[in-house]
């Protein structure tokens, strides 16, 4: 944009004219210096206007080019930049700044009338229809502050000085200009109004877009396509919605997805969620929250990594004084097709529901578990997923599928599948198991506590993996600290056992992503009452602070629990020697674990995944089929890295046990 602007000569004016130019009061339109009036033509100016030059040859889709130029245009209170394309304003744009490099073309209405926000300061009503955890969203809104807004209404003072910060934050973004910022695309649209649209967004064939926030960056376009309508929202850098999807009172968080007619309403989604046919309503979307199918509804939820099958559908239907009830399914849960819950439900971390569940099942602290449905029983499975291909490939994904380009990542988050969060929860589940087991196993194939219905076998199954993934995550701890911290004696390796640092031991939270102890988060909202943490600023540093340190923390909240074992471990051992004793289990629950993942992955090769193979031929075709287009077990990449995996663990544990040995 120009710095610089001079009034039209007579001679520009009259160039203007002839092309078929009117205004008003042509002192009202300032130009740059080296402003082309032949750039200009069949367009109405009124109000105040500001127009660069336009000097270059502007690229469209097919290798068209075209020079950049207003043709065909209404302008009210604009201010042009450098270079820019308008053409084709079937009514007009008011009232504002088009930066450099813009495209706008084929569009209905373009327009700022009044003072907006922009979107900022709108409320979603989420988790709970009834209300009463509403999210008041602006365009920097993080995961982790609209998680306290939520889910800490407890703390009254935090979320009213929040709040108030926010609605400071809205009205200092409060404007009666809009901007289009450079290098942004809009063409064939129909009505923008009070719409601020970020750099280099893309914006083809919207129906309505109506007060909102369009965020972008040229490292991460914005996309908004085909028929979308959208009111009172704010939509973050990378996101991709189109193909007719509707939102209204919603945030979209960086990198999501939303197409194919999917419908949201009064929800907050962050980072790398995926939405497709179906419909979200009052729910909070942690980051991966994906739905892909036309017959699911996810309602008055927290959900995140969550994976929606086919017809998954809530229902707050229990309520007598409003529709007050709501779910918690914890991150990485899966709920399969046709899978039904009825309200209200807490669903444990990286836990599959099954089948439909009317009995409100509460498993927070039975993660990895398996729900299913028999005679309207809800049955559960405890920590089978641990030893699921699934939840391994999961956690791999994830990483890789982080979509997101722009400079400053919003939202903050620890993908560990094994966390302290998690494994505090499996020792909890661990418990619960064995002080099921001396009390009713030896009597029944059932068990029944808090409505959940166990069956013997898997009670006993449940105590092996839950203690398999205590032992492979301690491991992986202690490790991991004596090749960081490489100790050169035995004192070196006491110290290292016995460290002060307690700034991870206790509870630990998710907060949407964030993994952290929850001592911090309190202290950060005692922080915040007391105004020791009084800007939003203040508040994301905070937040971005204990991301920053999950690893000290991790290993403080470790170091404390292999202390508690060495406690409990025969008192004639040397330190180093329990120690290796630690490694050991930690060795032999890392192979267990991945021997059960390798059978799992197997099934998946057996002689009823091969139904619907060679369909013109006998078994051996079939077979021949069915090797062509899934490869073969022994070929599979995914199986030769576990079984890679194997040799691995035995190469660490004999060079830790070496390692210690030697400084004994």
């Amino acid at each position: 944009m120009s710095d610089k602007y001079i009034p039209l000569t007579k001679k520009q004016i009259e160039q203007l004219e002839n092309q078929n130019c009117q205004c008003g009061d042509w002192q009202d339109v300032l130009v740059t210096p080296d402003f082309k009036p032949e750039t200009v033509r069949n367009t109405t100016f009124s109000g105040k206007i500001k127009l660069g030059r336009f000097d270059k040859m502007v690229s469209f889709y097919g290798g068209v080019i075209k020079p950049a130029g207003i043709y065909n245009a209404f302008l009210h209170n604009c201010t042009v930049g450098n270079n820019v394309y308008i053409s084709n304003v079937t009514n007009h744009i008011a009232n504002y700044v088009i930066e450099d490099d813009c495209i706008i073309d084929h569009i209905d209405l373009l327009a700022v009338e009044g003072r907006t926000k922009f979107g900022n300061g709108t409320k979603a009503v989420v988790i709970n229809e009834g209300g009463g955890r509403e999210v008041i969203f602006f365009d920097n809104l993080s995961a982790q502050i609209a998680y306290i807004l939520a889910l800490h209404r407890h703390r009254t003072i935090v979320r009213e000085k929040i709040e108030k910060l926010i609605a400071q934050y809205a009205e200092s973004v409060k404007s009666d200009i809009g901007i289009v910022g450079k290098g942004a695309h809009l063409s064939n649209c129909g009505t923008i109004k009070n719409v601020k649209i970020g750099a280099a967004a893309i914006i083809g064939n919207v129906k309505r877009l109506e007060n909102g926030t369009i965020k972008s960056c040229p490292q991460d376009p914005t996309e908004v396509g085909a028929s979308v309508v959208a009111k009172d929202f704010i939509i973050a850098e990378g996101v991709k919605i189109s193909e007719g999807s509707i939102i209204s009172d919603c945030f979209l968080g960086q990198a999501t997805k939303m197409t194919k007619q999917f419908s949201a309403e009064n929800s907050v989604c962050f980072a790398n969620c995926g939405f497709h046919h179906g419909e979200i309503c009052s729910i909070f979307a942690g980051p991966y929250t994906v739905s892909h199918h036309k017959s699911t509804l996810l309602i008055a939820g927290l959900f995140s990594f969550f994976n929606a099958g086919s017809g998954t559908n809530e229902s707050n239907h229990m309520y007598k004084v409003g529709s007050v009830h709501q779910g918690i399914f914890e991150r990485g849960t899966k709920m399969t097709s046709d899978g039904y819950v009825m309200y209200p439900v807490w669903i444990g971390a990286f836990s599959v529901v099954l089948g439909r569940h009317y009995a409100h099942p509460q498993t927070a602290d039975m993660p990895f578990s398996y729900l299913f449905e028999e005679n309207d029983k809800t049955f559960i499975v405890p920590g089978i997923n641990l030893r699921t291909v699934g939840t391994v490939r999961d956690g791999e994904k994830w990483p890789k599928r982080d979509e997101r380009k722009a400079p400053d990542k919003t939202d903050l988050i620890i993908f560990d599948v094994l966390s302290p969060y998690t494994v505090q929860k499996i020792i909890k589940g661990l418990d619960t198991l064995l002080n099921l087991k001396p009390a009713q196993t030896h009597t029944s194939n059932l068990v029944v506590c808090n409505n959940l219905h166990f069956k013997a076998s898997a009670l006993h199954k449940g105590i092996e993996y839950y203690t398999l993934a205590i032992n492979k995550f301690l491991g992986d701890c202690l490790i991991e600290k004596i090749r960081s911290s490489s100790p050169k004696s035995a004192a070196d390796l006491v110290k290292l056992l016995d460290a002060t640092d307690t700034g991870g031991t206790g509870k630990w939270l998710d907060l949407a992503g964030l993994l952290t102890p929850e001592k911090h988060i309190n202290s950060l909202l005692d922080d915040i009452e007391t105004g020791k943490a009084g800007t939003l600023e203040s508040i994301t540093n905070r937040l971005k602070h204990l991301y920053d340190n999950y690893g000290e923390y991790k290993w403080s909240w470790a170091a404390e629990k292999i202390r508690n074992i060495m406690k409990n471990q025969q008192q004639t051992l040397s330190p180093a020697e329990k120690v290796i004793k630690i490694i050991g289990d930690w060795e032999k629950a890392c192979e267990k674990l991945i021997i059960l993942i390798i059978d799992d992955a197997s099934k998946e090769f057996g002689d009823e995944p091969r139904l619907s193979y060679g369909i013109d031929g006998d078994e051996e075709v079939r077979d021949a089929d069915f090797d062509a287009v899934r490869g073969t077990f022994e070929g599979n990449s995914f199986v030769r890295q576990l079984k890679g995996q194997i040799e691995t663990i035995k190469k660490t544990a004999e060079e830790m046990v070496k390692k210690i040995k030697a400084i004994q």
